[in-house]
């Protein structure tokens, strides 16, 4: 029997096939009866699901993310598509095609990142160029950068959407730097390639798109910060001179590219290059977002259920060719 792809999910459809669960919880009802709330995913997306009427030693079977076969059925929830699961077993991923289960980006991996080295080999400041260089020359570290995702959800949430994401930005950032000739493009270069470094540590996807341990601890804004650190501590020990104003600089854009606290901004941005920085991150991760949506959501309606991170419906007719 072939794979029902979440992303083929109508309301209504009786669900028999394997999926990956990723992070249950075992809650209680305020009538406090127990109920095992999930997420359920494969490579066309991840929705909520619910086991209603569970026990604890249904929970106990259950590992923080794996392989699942489940029946139960696609229903509307707030606006938004859930499956509601009535039975729930564990199963091993040997048999199981991956291919099915983890969403990959669709544009060329190897093409990106050798476009991504040859903006990067037109740097110019001398520390710049050796902090770049460090971790371009780090292959193991490169391969996790061309393998993950850029979240878990909401924007680029698929193998290879941290290269298509850093791709796109340095992209943009090409075309609007020459603008504004008083912006210090190597700054703003290094910082887009270096500023979700720290994803390589800080997201898990193996088998399912979810968080490490010291990523939910410290966040990829710290663990990038920490990854320059120590670039410039090796760059050192080898006996290059280091711009300590440049290194302060990008760990600047760094830190402040998420733009506000509220959105998990250590800094506010200081510098012409932070915010060009935090505003082509957002842009790109708002159309990427955006697109998914519109192109995903179930149904052909004109307009999509209400996107509550958009704070907004989006209205998907073309009125154009």
């Amino acid at each position: 029997m072939s794979h029902l792809f979440i992303g083929q999910l109508k309301p209504g459809v009786t669900i028999d096939g394997v999926y990956v669960v990723n992070q249950p919880i075992l809650r209680s009802t305020t009538r406090g009866d127990m109920y095992i709330a999930m997420y359920l995913s494969d490579r066309t997306g991840r929705l909520n699901g619910r086991m209603w009427q569970a026990s604890e030693a249904v929970y106990n079977t259950l590992p923080k993310e794996g392989f699942v076969h489940i029946k139960g059925r696609s229903e509307m929830y707030q606006s938004a598509l859930q499956i509601v699961v009535n039975d729930i077993r564990v199963v091993s991923g040997e048999n199981v095609n991956l291919e099915d289960y983890l969403p990959r980006t669709e544009k060329d991996p190897a093409e990106m990142f050798s476009r991504i080295e040859e903006m990067l080999s037109e740097l110019k400041n001398p520390t710049v160029k050796a902090l770049v260089g460090e971790f371009l020359f780090d292959e193991k570290l490169m391969s996790k950068f061309r393998k993950a995702p850029a979240a878990t959800q909401n924007h680029h949430n698929y193998l290879g959407g941290l290269l298509e994401h850093t791709h796109n930005m340095l992209n943009v950032a090409k075309a609007i730097i020459p603008l504004y000739p008083d912006l210090q493009a190597d700054l703003v270069i290094a910082g887009i390639f270096l500023h979700d470094m720290g994803k390589t540590k800080e997201l898990s996807y193996e088998m399912a798109f979810g968080y490490t341990d010291s990523g939910q601890m410290l966040g990829h804004i710290v663990q990038t910060v920490m990854m320059v650190q120590q670039a410039i501590e090796t760059l050192r020990a080898k006996g290059v001179e280091i711009d300590d104003s440049v290194v302060e600089s990008i760990e600047h854009i760094i830190l402040a590219h998420h733009g506000q606290y509220e959105f998990g901004s250590p800094k506010l941005p200081m510098t012409a290059e932070a915010f060009l920085v935090g505003y082509i991150d957002n842009i790109d991760a708002k159309m990427n977002q955006i697109s998914n949506i519109i192109e995903n959501e179930p149904g052909d309606a004109d307009w999509t259920g209400y996107v509550r991170s958009l704070e907004a419906k989006l209205y998907r007719r073309r009125v154009v060719d």
